[in-house]
């Protein structure tokens, strides 16, 4: 921050420390009187008063019919709700206010086991659900109504629950007191990171609520939404050194490339795990959840870094930042929400902490499953802006694709274009995984066959779009050099590359993957290879000759007739194969 900022900075934090302070005392009240209620009986606006979203009006009867003035008319023991959005709102209000009421009146009662007859004991039960079925491709049919289903196998004895209680009535009733009817689920919650209510073992059927993957979303909140906030911090250092142009001086440092990077993004790593580890603490959990969290910051970090190098105002990098923090959220978000349900949960390092705070932990194979790309994507994006990282190429003000296609063009060798592209393509392998992992999170649990289908259109568009890279560069970076000849030896480099890094990666590393059907559609024919060799140097033909015949214009039809063809491929071949 400059130096006039500064000041008014200070100022807005002892505001929030002051505003932070007062609402700690005295609560938020936001939402008080945002109800008009109106009622003929002084017990009812008692109760009503109760909550103070309401403002009550105690009226004489004969004064109440008829009225549409406000949001709530409790009238002879009956409640109306206005005839707007706002009167539905208030009457749900009021149906809570009123179980509050009535939880707080039996909990008074002397005899608590009369008022409150049925107590239950709840045991937590790890999900043991089978997917082998779905997973190698199977279709399992809902049985259809009005068919006769018989149960089978031996039936296992359960003996019968022991009517008396292993507390006694007044533990139960200051639960009672302490935790509102309906508000198990949110107190478990706030109990995670606080000394909340302990609504014990036993709970009446009004505080039980169905189990929701509300630890994921907290999970979230308090370790992934930190680092972004961090990571904006490191990127707008780099913005704001190629605006300013106060980058020149590091350049002109002996100081080399990597060394620079290295220096300026070590303390908001050591930042981000300083925030990480209090988190831990506060948290109670073991510190075994950073190893999941490393690769996660640094490939933020990395992230930050090539943002900050190629945006061009302000606008981009709010745009771009944006656009990145909701991406890699659905990819560390969406697969948690599956965590102890199905082997892809298990993409997003995300779900290792849910696994490790739920105390199941993970193996080391998971833990490679779950982060190997993120290792790998930081090591290309940290590579490609270590070799841009140069005066040219900070300081320019070509327009973002111009100048990502020229950050990989320079990565490249010009005496061994050919050689680069297969270095290129295989290197991309990691980040076009990640992509496609996206859309399989996403589209998964959608129904048959459309999940399938919109599957292997999006991986097809993102196979050849990133197949094009490459060749683009090699096309705008060196234009003679693309004769009919070398188009088609520059396809069979591009097929060559993306084969490889893509068949390695996967024996290696996404195997559990491979093993649903899903899998299949997304990485199929490894057995075959020279069948995918000669897909992917199609698609790479078909883009290069467009290119060399039409010209820039030609290279949007020519990804999307790619597309169809690598689509139409793996509907042929996944149509055999099931």
């Amino acid at each position: 921050m400059s130096r006039d900022v500064l000041p008014m900075t200070a100022v807005l934090l002892v505001a929030l420390l002051l505003a932070s302070g007062f609402a700690a005392q005295s609560g938020v009240h936001l939402q008080d009187g945002i109800y008009t209620a109106i009622t003929d009986d002084q017990a009812v606006a008692a109760i009503i008063a109760e909550n103070t979203v309401f403002s009550v009006t105690l009226a004489d009867p004969r004064q109440i019919g008829g009225t549409d003035a406000y949001d709530l008319i409790v009238v002879g023991g009956e409640a109306h709700a206005g005839p707007t959005a706002k009167g539905r709102a208030a009457l749900s209000a009021f149906a809570t206010t009123y179980r509050h009421y009535t939880g707080a009146v039996y909990t008074g009662e002397s005899d608590l086991f009369a008022a409150y007859p049925l107590w239950i004991d709840t045991v937590e039960v790890e999900s043991r659900l089978d997917f082998d079925a779905t997973e190698s491709g199977e279709i399992i049919s809902a049985v259809q109504r009005g068919d006769t289903v018989r149960p089978s196998g031996p039936v296992e004895e359960v003996p019968t629950p022991s009517a008396t209680l292993a507390v006694t009535a007044e533990d139960l009733r200051e639960d009672l007191a302490a935790a509102p009817a309906d508000s198990g689920t949110v107190t478990r919650y706030l109990g995670m990171f606080s000394d909340g209510p302990d609504l014990g073992e036993f709970k009446t059927p009004s505080q039980l609520s169905p189990p929701l993957p509300f630890d994921s979303l907290i999970y979230v909140f308090v370790f992934i939404f930190p680092l972004y906030f961090t990571s904006q911090f490191a990127m707008m250092s780099v913005a704001n050194e190629r605006t300013d142009r106060r980058g020149e001086i590091l350049l002109s440092t002996p100081a080399g490339p990597l060394t620079i990077i290295c220096g300026k993004m070590l303390p908001y790593f050591l930042l981000m795990i300083l925030i990480s580890s209090a988190i831990v603490l506060v948290s109670g959990g073991s510190f075994v959840v950073l190893l999941p969290l490393v690769p996660v910051i640094l490939f933020f970090l990395a992230a930050a870094l090539l943002i900050g190098m190629t945006a061009r105002s302000y606008r981009e990098l709010s745009f771009l930042s944006i656009f990145f923090s909701t991406v890699m959220t659905s990819y560390l978000f969406f697969p948690s929400v599956f965590a102890n349900v199905h082997v892809i949960s298990l993409i997003s390092p995300l779900t290792l902490i849910v696994l490790e705070f739920g105390g199941s932990g993970f193996s080391a194979a998971d833990y490679l499953y779950a982060t190997a790309l993120f290792w790998l994507s930081t090591a290309l994006i940290l590579w490609l802006c270590t070799r841009n990282f140069n005066e040219e190429r900070l300081f320019s003000q070509e327009r973002l694709t111009s100048r990502l296609r020229s950050f990989i063009f320079s990565a490249m060798s010009r005496n061994h274009p050919f050689a680069s592209l297969v270095a290129v393509n295989a290197l991309s392998i990691p980040l076009v995984f990640m992509v496609q992992l996206m859309y399989l999170v996403l589209l998964f649990n959608l129904p048959l066959p459309w999940s399938l289908l919109l599957l292997i259109l999006l991986a097809a568009l993102t196979e050849e779009a990133a197949k094009s890279i490459g060749i683009i560069a090699v096309w705008r970076g060196i234009p003679g050099l693309f004769t009919w000849k070398n188009v088609v030896i520059a396809a069979a480099a591009t097929g060559l590359g993306f084969l490889v890094g893509e068949k390695l990666l996967l024996f290696a590393m996404l195997s559990q993957v491979t093993g649903s059907v899903f899998g299949a559609v997304l990485f199929s024919g490894v057995g075959l290879l020279w069948m995918p060799f000669l897909l992917h140097s199609a698609g790479a033909l078909i883009v290069g000759a467009a290119l060399k015949v039409g010209g820039r214009g030609a290279y949007v039809p020519a990804i999307l007739l790619a597309a169809a063809v690598h689509a139409a491929y793996n509907l042929i071949l996944i149509g055999g194969a099931l």
